[in-house]
């Protein structure tokens, strides 16, 4: 891979101290239940069910609300017939954003998404107009100053993890999609308890931001992230630490 994701480490911040569990658990209850339909509501066999339910216990999630999703996706409970979109863009500065989407009303997300591009000095694009430039990982977040790189590298990578880089005061544990659950099996059974992970895209090219244009991007991204129906954002940037700090 030629860059990462700088986005996914800026949330993975942001997750640390937001307070807007409620929002959080509602983006999370929609993955289960989406994974309960298509996949049926057992994890042991349910590959999505079972990384969905891991996300959504690793912010707390009560076992209660996880069950119920469940239940909804399966039908045993109603609930909303909900819709897998992606949405791709560019932002300030030629930035590549995509936006993983779950609605109940394709043209309300749509006219709702295409208004925060506008409104950020971006532009909703066309299907696969940016989709090349990235590549779906999973990714593992876990404090460098609390676990070691060789213990970190010895069971992510029996576990079938790809890389374990560090990213500024984080080591980073880079896997496929398809293994994202038995590497945090095996990370959860070593005692390694990431404190962030997520499935997102990674992007194979990347743009470097200046500090107004990194200011841009930062706020259509936060309002895209924060918008009911958007699941994940990626996006292709990269911030310098000199003018992070700048912004922060």
């Amino acid at each position: 891979m030629a860059g990462h994701s700088h986005w996914a480490g800026i949330k993975h911040k942001k997750a640390l101290i937001d307070s807007r569990r409620g929002k959080l658990w509602s983006k999370l209850s929609k993955a289960i239940i989406v994974a309960a339909k298509l996949g049926g509501g057992d994890p042991n066999t349910n590959p999505r069910l079972r990384s969905a339910i891991l996300d959504a216990r690793a912010v707390s999630m009560p076992k209660e609300n996880i069950e119920r999703a469940i239940k909804r996706g399966t039908g045993e409970l109603e609930g909303e017939n909900l819709e897998e979109l992606v949405y791709e863009g560019y932002g300030p500065g030629g930035v590549a954003i995509m936006c993983d989407i779950l609605t109940d009303n394709r043209n309300r997300t749509a006219s709702e998404i295409r208004k925060l591009f506008d409104t950020h000095n971006g532009k909703l694009g066309s299907a696969n107009c940016v989709s090349w430039m990235f590549e779906r990982k999973g990714l593992f977040y876990f404090p460098a100053d609390q676990v070691s790189e060789e213990k970190l590298m010895e069971v992510a990578i029996e576990a079938g993890a790809e890389d374990v880089r560090q990213e500024g005061d984080k080591w980073v544990v880079v896997c496929d999609p398809n293994v994202y659950s038995d590497v945090s099996d095996a990370l959860e059974q070593a005692g390694l308890n990431a404190d962030s992970k997520q499935i997102t895209r990674v992007p194979t090219t990347t743009v470097t931001l200046d500090a107004d244009t990194a200011r841009q991007v930062l706020k259509l991204m936060e309002a895209l992230d924060d918008h009911d129906d958007v699941q994940n954002v990626s996006a292709n940037f990269i911030i310098p630490d000199e003018v992070m700090a700048q912004i922060e």
